[in-house]
């Protein structure tokens, strides 16, 4: 099929060693590096989904079994690439920058929380990470990951993006419309695909009759591979690779990375409710982090009691996290103006002045007009 290897790219062999080919040449500190954030990320995934049940935080979208796809291919990136996230990245997300203590802030909602607790938990943005906001409509973020890395062409910036969207947003408007636009416009832009079994309870049999998701960029001109997305070197190869593409102005690739999601939807999810309990039998050896720690102490460079400290400080950092997360205010009713445009027009400084005053007669207090809030005098366009 001209335009995608239907070949499943893989780099840890089953010996424990590493096919030259698809080797990206990663030093042990860099692959220590990557270890620690995924086992980080599966600590957060553990630990939030029980506050969730403790009903502390309200939400969480796991990524249980795709940490090297999320991990490998957030790492293959450079510091000026852009992400532009689906919802399951959160990991990706903190090696790259986003502070640990905003993202809980992030999950408790509270005054500190970077999006003022207007989004779901999981739901975070950081410009210091180049990471776009997330958004729960599926797709959407396609387009303008596109449209994005195209802007950046026309401006000749050098940089890329990177969108994550998984099996089922394949058949979103967005998904089409985002591959049309990337292959006739050479964007240089790296469209990765989570191909992990499920769109929600929605099997990938039910989602397509095509025999791949890569093969859906022949029609628009965008070059596709298939990698073992729980094999982290693969997925690292494979993204330096679209990488390097775009960069010299190659334009989009597509990624369909295999891997298993070996959780729930989200903890609003019971999967076994539309799949049977032996599911996770075939992915259980096939662990990424498991693959990774593996390969580390095979050569000598992991240990148990590596493994233990580390997850020891993280549980440490996290209780502490949750500790100031947890003891900080709500976000400010008036917050709610805030962030709108890049200056507060003068009907939003009307309407807060008005929800303001509304509050203080609720509590019996003389109305403020909002002086006394750090706001001053509304001033109509005409004065």
């Amino acid at each position: 099929m001209e335009g995608v290897n239907p070949k499943i790219s893989r780099t840890l062999l089953d010996d424990g060693t590493l096919a030259p080919e698809y080797d990206p040449g990663l030093s042990w500190d860099e692959l220590r590096f990557v270890y620690r954030h995924m086992v980080e990320t599966r600590l957060l995934d553990e630990r939030l989904t029980a506050l969730q049940r403790q009903g502390r935080v309200g939400f969480h979208v796991g990524c249980l079994g795709e940490e090297a796809a999320i991990l490998g291919s957030a790492f293959a990136m450079r510091p000026q690439d852009w992400i532009f996230p689906c919802y399951r990245e959160f990991g990706a997300a903190l090696m790259r920058g986003l502070p640990f203590q905003s993202f809980i802030d992030n999950m408790f909602g509270n005054d500190n929380d970077t999006v003022r607790g207007r989004q779901m938990p999981d739901h975070y943005t950081s410009r210091r990470a180049h990471w776009m906001s997330v958004s729960s409509p599926v797709g959407t973020q396609i387009t303008q990951g596109v449209g994005f890395a195209w802007a950046a062409r026309l401006r000749k910036e050098d940089l890329a993006t990177l969108i994550y969207f998984g099996d089922g947003a394949t058949s979103s408007n967005d998904f089409h419309s985002g591959m049309n636009f990337a292959g006739v416009f050479k964007a240089p832009s790296v469209l990765f695909c989570r191909n992990n079994g499920w769109a929600i309870s929605v099997p990938t049999e039910r989602q397509t009759a095509s025999e791949t998701f890569a093969q859906k960029g022949v029609a628009y001109g965008v070059p596709s591979v298939r990698v073992d997305g729980n094999d982290l070197f693969a997925v690292v190869f494979a993204v330096k690779s679209a990488l390097a593409r775009a960069s010299a102005g190659g334009g989009p690739t597509l990624i369909e990375a295999l891997t298993y999601r070996m959780g729930g939807h989200s903890t609003n999810d019971d999967p076994n409710a539309y799949r049977g309990s032996d599911a996770l039998a075939a992915w259980v050896e096939r662990d990424p982090l498991l693959r990774v720690r593996r390969y580390l102490e095979r050569h000598g460079e992991w240990s148990e009691r590596q493994e233990e400290e580390l997850k020891q400080a993280l549980l440490d950092r996290l209780r502490a996290a949750i500790s100031i997360a947890e003891q900080a205010p709500r976000p400010r009713l008036e917050s709610m103006f805030d962030d709108v445009y890049e200056r507060r027009t003068w009907n939003l400084d009307e309407q807060r002045a008005e929800l303001l005053a509304r509050v203080d007669a609720a509590h019996g207090e003389t109305p403020s007009h909002g002086a006394a809030r750090g706001h001053g005098p509304v001033r109509r366009p005409s004065e």
